[in-house]
């Protein structure tokens, strides 16, 4: 009796981190795999695929064909055109540059993304610019998103950003149910704000207290990035742990 209440309970367990794990690594829906196998994606950036795993990313996201989603602060633009051949023509991208980052950012950082908008490749991407507090789009979105980027609104080059207020024009510009997603890199437990500035990372408690200061309710939180043998000591510009950083990866929603 007890060897059957042991295997019983141990089988619960199983059960329970299988799904927990199906949750934290969705499927690939085939839209998002056919996104990502795009041949129209520059080559340099396919190669980063398998460190930064965009469609697992994607997935978790939700983003799905028909959505409107914002890509804030979206540089070169690799995941702009994933999520535009994800969204489809029924779809819209729209990609946010802060005006701050133009300013204070050399050409080569965001000039190929803004191309993008002049792209008819890409006829559903819109590139907006714009005050980086001031984060609006022409309708109300299913999705935000920022990568690797969160940390920079604590720092000279974009203002520094007053936080709640970038918080706060996300959440405005999302319907109600809609999804914000921010993936940054790890920064010691504990240190806030103290690397974003010098080793580009940030506390993800920082994060979290921020959006969920905005009204937004932390859903999930995916391992897929993570890596327990990055010590959060080097610029995550190190070539020794370029694109293998430690990467939180957080999905709030907007309240319905």
């Amino acid at each position: 009796m007890k060897i059957n209440s042991l295997l019983a309970a141990q089988s619960i367990v199983l059960v329970f981190s299988a799904n927990a794990f199906a949750a934290d690594r969705p499927n690939i829906p085939s839209y998002v795999a056919a996104a990502v196998a795009d041949q129209a994606r520059p080559a340099d950036q396919v190669r980063l695929d398998a460190d930064r795993k965009p469609a697992e990313l994607i997935a978790f996201a939700g983003l799905k064909p028909g959505d409107r989603v914002g890509d804030f602060i979206f540089a070169n633009a690799y995941f702009t055109r994933i999520f535009s051949r994800v969204v489809g023509p029924a779809g819209r991208v729209y990609a946010y540059t802060p005006t701050e980052e133009i300013l204070n950012c050399g050409p080569e950082e965001t000039a190929q993304g803004i191309a993008l908008g002049h792209n008819p490749a890409y006829a559903n991407v819109k590139v907006l610019l714009g005050p980086v507090e001031d984060f609006s789009a022409p309708e109300s979105l299913d999705v935000v998103w920022t990568s690797d980027n969160f940390h920079d609104l604590y720092d000279p080059i974009l203002g520094p950003a007053r936080i709640e207020r970038v918080t706060a024009s996300i959440y405005r510009s999302l319907k109600p149910g809609g999804v914000f997603v921010v993936i940054d890199h790890v920064a010691d437990a504990g240190s806030g704000v103290r690397d974003t500035n010098t080793l580009h990372r940030i506390d993800p408690t920082v994060i979290k207290a921020a959006v969920e200061g905005a009204g937004f309710v932390l859903e999930a939180e995916s391992d897929v990035l993570r890596n327990p043998d990055d010590a959060h000591t080097l610029r995550v510009f190190n070539p020794a742990i370029r694109w293998r950083t430690d990467q939180v990866v957080l999905r709030f929603r907007k309240p319905t």
